[in-house]
């Protein structure tokens, strides 16, 4: 097959499974794989497509065939390595990253991708953590030209703070949800906003950023050329909302080109790089041996890490679906990424504890009918027949809020807590129990719960985990209640109170931009 046919066919895939039309997008990528056997980059690319949709059984055949052509396909290999995160398979993809990184000593991407993985892995301790993010950092500082100085701080006594935010998520996704709102109630006589958009999407969330700030698509910079960028813009305070996530620009930090650079928003480790002056957290975030997990400082904002606002206008709030089913169901609306072995063996349990209770577990991998076949027969060995577990694909955002409707109370996975998919499920009324650990990753669904006041759902342990769950199921008059109550007291704390954070915030930048030497 000609270069410009599978080309044009994926683009009329790409088109059809934005729209939800998964069946013709399936049809069309089978066109391609099938016409294109020894074509590398028409397999790639069409197996690249399927993998952001879900459907990893076809995207693993497509890597694979082109692997079959040439074994040392990079493309290829680094995309295997997501689908076997996907499936929960968190040693393989170690394992293809080390063989990466031993081909691509200078690849500062794969050991990104690297590091991102080991936060998905329960068992994977703090110090392989730590010593896989200096490595990453010795290595973006030595592409960077080697060690570079603080550049000098100017006076802004008479001028607002000029504060850049670097990120490729600034579209409907979890950081530019976040965002927008904050970026809106943003003080500008005390601080004068840059966004630099290093990503490809661009939807009405980026049209309410690029309007409301100094907005550069820095797309296609290279990072020499990033760096000049702000530092021709004379930034102040340059934060990274990216951490070692898809499409991050955190090798850029490494050139130095502000005085004072934070992380904030979209990362929740460590970066490893010993030029960023802060890492801002609060105080749920924060446990006791969290600074020990960083090699930044940590700076705490005084009530939440977050702040929360819906996409949509959300759906009313319905009765919990308990009423009418007469019987309890749970649900978890996660990436499935964050499951584990040791995550489906406590869910199974919840399930055990309470006869006739079902699961609904919803994300786009559940487009896969092989995945969920495994993940059916995970759930089976534990002894949870299948007519108890339903699976679901996904669907637009505004029908997704809508199907809490079917969820009397939410599971939330560990160590990797849901984020907005939580701040979701309270705002639809649904009660979230979660179990925090060490890590701060761990540590969201806590966070949100103690800042509206509902630490009753934190579990110390699987057992008090399972406990909680029981003791919910057992009390149709709370479920009610939660039903009721939980969007207001969202709304009515510093959760949903972007002025307010927006304010601190600011207070927090400049006060660590005074104090930075």
């Amino acid at each position: 097959m000609k270069s410009f046919e599978w080309q044009n066919i994926l683009q009329l895939a790409n088109q059809q499974a934005n729209n939800g039309r998964f069946e013709e997008a399936m049809a069309l990528c089978n066109q391609i794989y099938t016409n294109s056997q020894n074509e590398q980059s028409a397999l790639v690319e069409t197996g690249a497509l399927q993998l952001s949709y879900g459907f990893l059984t076809f995207a693993k055949s497509c890597f694979q065939r082109a692997l079959n052509i040439d074994p040392n396909n990079f493309a290829a290999l680094a995309n295997l390595a997501s689908v076997a995160q996907q499936l929960g398979n968190s040693d393989e993809a170690i394992r293809i990253y080390s063989h990466l990184k031993e081909q691509y000593p200078l690849h500062e991407g794969i050991f990104r991708n690297s590091i991102l993985s080991l936060e998905y892995c329960p068992h994977i301790s703090d110090q392989t953590k730590l010593d896989a993010v200096k490595d990453w950092a010795n290595l973006a500082i030595s592409l960077a030209g080697g060690k570079k100085s603080r550049p000098v701080k100017k006076g802004i006594t008479t001028r607002p703070l000029r504060v850049g935010y670097v990120s490729s998520d600034f579209c409907q996704h979890t950081v530019g949800i976040f965002f927008k709102e904050i970026l809106l109630s943003h003080n500008r006589e005390k601080i004068q906003v840059f966004t630099y958009s290093s990503g490809i999407i661009s939807d009405w969330i980026t049209e309410i950023i690029q309007s409301n700030s100094n907005f550069k698509d820095v797309s296609r910079s290279s990072d020499v050329q990033l760096a000049q960028l702000i530092e021709g813009d004379q930034i102040d305070v340059l934060i990274d909302l990216s951490g070692h996530t898809a499409g991050s620009r955190l090798s850029m930090f490494a050139h130095r080109p502000a005085p004072v650079m934070l992380s904030w928003l979209g990362y929740f480790a460590t970066t490893g790089l010993e030029y960023i002056d802060a890492v801002l957290l609060d105080r749920w975030h924060s446990a006791d041996s969290v600074s020990e997990q960083f090699i930044e400082p940590i700076e705490l904002l005084p009530q939440s890490r977050l702040c929360f606002s819906p996409a949509f206008p959300a759906p009313l709030i319905q009765d919990p679906p308990f009423i009418k089913n007469g019987f309890i169901t749970f649900g978890s609306f996660n990436n499935t990424l964050k499951y584990n072995p040791e995550v489906y063996a406590l869910w199974a349990k919840v399930l055990h504890g309470i006869p006739g209770s079902k699961l609904i577990l919803k994300w786009r991998t559940f487009n896969d009918p092989q995945y969920c076949n495994t993940v059916r027969a995970i759930f089976e060995k534990h002894g949870i027949v299948q007519d108890r577990i339903e699976l679901r694909g996904p669907s637009f955002h505004i029908y997704m809020l809508d199907e809490y409707k079917d969820i009397d109370i939410a599971l939330d996975p560990t160590p990797f807590s849901g984020g907005l998919t939580s701040c979701e499920a309270l705002y639809m009324g649904v009660p979230v129990i979660t179990m925090p650990q060490h890590r701060v990753v761990s540590r969201e669904t806590f966070a949100f719960l103690s800042c509206i006041g509902h630490e009753e759902l934190v579990a110390k342990n699987t057992m008090k985990y399972i406990e909680i769950a029981q003791n919910l199921a057992a009390s149709p008059k709370k479920l009610i209640e939660y039903r009721s109550m939980l969007r207001n007291q969202m709304i009515n704390s510093p959760l949903m109170n972007p002025k307010e954070f927006a304010k601190q915030l600011e207070n927090k930048i400049i006060e660590i931009f005074h104090k930075s030497v």
